[in-house]
């Protein structure tokens, strides 16, 4: 089988998977952290990145499918989110803390002077 029609496959049953854990959470949260497991081995297996929304939903230390308010505590500010498991403790930033200085979300190119590229 060729390698995107595997990676096309396995992202299929992440997604799957995930979709899973969150109907287990609230009966089964063992079960749910077992579903997470499984997609980050497929993940592995077939060479496919998670995709951005599937990123912030699971704990990358401890495996368990996070959900605000039942396990996870997210903090939002105008630059960054922080996503704390608390299961294990552990956090995770996203977002970049010095967008509009690196010219990032202003709609210019960095390094240039009216935003269309020149010097």
């Amino acid at each position: 089988m060729k390698h995107a029609k595997m990676q096309e496959l396995g992202l299929e049953r992440i997604y799957r998977l995930f979709e899973l854990a969150e109907q287990e959470l609230e009966m089964h949260p063992e079960r749910a952290k077992r579903y997470v497991q499984l997609a980050r081995e497929i993940s592995k297996k077939v060479r496919a990145r998670f995709p951005d929304e599937l990123k912030l939903i699971f704990c990358k230390k401890c495996n368990s499918f996070l959900k605000e308010g039942r396990n996870a505590q997210i903090t939002r500010t105008p630059k960054w989110t922080l996503v704390k498991c608390l299961a294990c403790g552990s956090g995770r930033k996203t977002g970049r803390k010095n967008d509009r200085a690196n010219g990032i979300g202003t709609g210019e190119l960095p390094g240039t002077i009216d935003g269309t590229g020149k010097k």
